[in-house]
């Protein structure tokens, strides 16, 4: 399964890249506000740093619910690197925009993915990516990852080579959760990976050796 971590925050990226195990990033209008990074330029500037900076693939949100609009956003988001995905959200317009952009070899992320029926359409269009957001259907009281496994099932069935991309990520445990129900891939903020580091018994057992080393001198 690959890590994507989902944030704007280059220091946070890059964090995680020198950890080693960085595959990519995702982002949003949203993240890219709470950095302060605001305006079309400024924007397509800071999706230029972060597609500089991994080697993975950065997916960059359309804000247009058009589909000449998100055409237009699409091309220019995708001219910015070749690591760029254009991400897109799932609605009728959007499913359409992702069929062109298959047409014409953009690469697409389906993002604000909450059923197995939208995850089928966002695959018959030829999207790279499928977002669901668990933690979001954990918080209308579903079963977000209960989701992931159901999309794996059909994905296989079906052959279908849409990548799955858990979204939402509220937990290190939702990281384990998407692991073991197949998907390709979990984006999560910072906190939840490095939580994966983490267990009582390895601070015990580490805290032992190193008073067993230090009594040994």
């Amino acid at each position: 399964m690959k890590f994507f971590i989902d944030t704007a925050n280059l220091a946070q990226i890059k964090e995680l890249n020198d950890l080693g195990i960085l595959d990519g990033v995702t982002t949003n209008p949203s993240l890219m506000a709470k950095e302060g990074i605001r305006g079309e330029e400024n924007i397509i500037q800071h999706y230029k740093t972060i597609s500089d900076l991994v080697k993975g693939d950065v997916s960059a949100e359309v804000i247009s619910t058009d589909f000449d609009g998100i055409i237009a956003e699409g091309k220019k988001l995708a001219k910015i690197n070749s690591n760029i995905i254009v991400k897109v959200p799932m609605i009728k317009e959007g499913v359409k925009a992702m069929k062109w952009f298959t047409d014409n070899n953009i690469r697409t992320n389906c993002t604000l993915v909450f059923s197995a029926g939208q995850a089928i359409l966002a695959a018959k269009a030829g999207a790279k990516y499928v977002s669901p957001f668990i933690g979001r259907i954990d918080d209308s009281n579903w079963d977000g990852v209960q989701l992931i496994e159901q999309i794996a099932n059909i994905y296989a069935i079906q052959g279908y080579e849409t990548e799955i991309l858990a979204a939402s990520i509220r937990s290190s445990l939702h990281i384990v959760q998407c692991a073991e129900a197949g998907a390709d891939v979990v984006t999560s903020p910072l906190e939840p990976i490095l939580g994966l580091l983490k267990h009582p018994l390895t601070d015990i057992g580490l805290a032992k050796f190193l008073s067993d080393a230090k009594g040994a001198k």
